[in-house]
């Protein structure tokens, strides 16, 4: 088990992007959150499998249709035991 954050930066608020996390995370049975940030970023805490965790990863690299993904930087977290993952606001 591993939790990471994953800091995605471009076009990634009004295109679905936290719905569209919070679905594939599900999918692959991660717990944790996504949020918009101030500065049009998505911030997000994924914890679980790590080979699903970096599936996550991949999947943010381009994330959903209309985003436009300039950069995706990950750090190590501390898992922090979620039982869902969830859109915070």
């Amino acid at each position: 088990m591993v939790a990471k954050s994953i800091h995605c930066i471009g076009k990634v608020q009004g295109v679905y992007f936290r719905a569209s996390t919070k679905d594939v995370a599900k999918a692959l049975g991660l717990s944790g959150w996504v949020k918009n940030q101030a500065d049009g970023s998505v911030l997000i805490h994924a914890e679980g499998d790590e080979k699903a965790v970096h599936q996550l990863i991949d999947w943010c690299k381009h994330g959903p249709e209309h985003a436009v993904v300039k950069s995706v930087a990950v750090a190590g977290s501390t898992i922090e035991g979620y039982r869902s993952f969830d859109i915070n606001r």
